[in-house]
């Protein structure tokens, strides 16, 4: 087997544990408050990474990395796993599985708009493009195509779904500067978030009450959300001479998602999450084949 052929099975094994989380995430929120699931996942999380970490020989590099820019993990740890989860499963908490996934997707529109003004990253008409037939989408979507007339469903969670999408981006524009382990980063900022989910749970909820089938439901989006399919996608693009196939890969997420939500939670697809999600994946081809003009213009 090439490493080639290593890196696609990685980035497969990747993009359908990634595919399977709305509707883990729905099932987990029948038995958590969201941040109560965000405890349990991010408790999840930080076992298996320690595992992983343990069985690559790099558990040293954690009070390493961490003694060289403490302040930056403690951003990094608000910003994820804290206060993107916590967004995050508040809008699936509040919306259909299919309108949060949809919605959420959109991050990657939204990042190459924000490096223009933080990361001084030139903007591309491209750029525009993509976000314009992209929103489209996200108005398409909220609305369940209902253009002329329409009423939103939970306005609260459509704004939480975008609202997590920025937080998400702010999150990758900050860890970009990292120039640590990915893993041990990753590592790092769950364990400064999670005193912070901690505190924030006692102060104004209750600790969960775990059942089997809750905690099951909390370790699978911990396990296959947050821990292990990062892993997972970081040895795709690590075994690659290709980034940019593999990366392309991520477009079959939401499509499996949608399936998968459909299977496994028997929630009705609506012809506008279809329409949507296809101007959402279109404006993204626009800015992938944006970015490679680009990239050969500067040849």
């Amino acid at each position: 087997m090439t490493t080639n052929q290593l890196a696609y099975i990685y980035a497969l094994g990747a993009v359908l544990l990634w595919s399977t989380v709305a509707s883990a995430f729905k099932i987990a929120l029948s038995y958590f408050t969201p941040l109560q699931l965000v405890l349990v996942a991010v408790t999840t999380s930080i076992i298996a990474l320690v595992i992983i970490l343990l069985i690559q020989g790099k558990m040293h590099l954690v009070g390493r990395q961490f003694k060289q820019k403490p302040k930056f993990y403690l951003v990094t740890g608000l910003l994820n796993p804290f206060l993107y989860y916590f967004v995050l499963f508040e809008a699936y908490d509040l919306l259909p599985a299919q309108q949060a996934l949809s919605l959420n997707y959109t991050w990657a529109i939204l990042l190459p708009l924000l490096a223009v003004p933080i990361l001084k990253h030139k903007l591309m008409t491209t750029d525009v493009i993509s976000a314009l037939v992209g929103y489209c989408g996200v108005f398409v979507i909220a609305t369940k195509g209902q253009i002329t007339d329409f009423e939103l469903q939970s306005p609260l969670g459509v704004a939480l779904a975008l609202t997590s999408t920025l937080v998400w981006c702010s999150y990758w524009m900050v860890n970009a500067k990292d120039k640590g382990d990915a893993i041990v980063s990753l590592l790092l900022s769950f364990l400064v978030g999670l005193p912070i989910v901690l505190f924030t749970l006692l102060l104004t909820q209750e600790l969960p009450t775990l059942s089997l089938k809750g905690l099951a439901a909390g370790m699978y989006v911990g396990l296959f959300e947050m821990g292990v399919t990062f892993v997972l996608w970081l040895m795709a693009l690590k075994h690659t001479d290709k980034t940019a196939n593999v990366s392309t890969m991520a477009f079959l997420t939401p499509m499996l998602s949608v399936g998968f939500i459909a299977f496994i939670l028997d929630e009705p697809i609506e012809t506008a999450t279809f329409f949507g999600l296809a101007m959402i994946i279109s404006g993204l081809i626009i800015q992938q084949l944006g970015g490679k003009i680009a990239a050969k213009r500067n040849q």
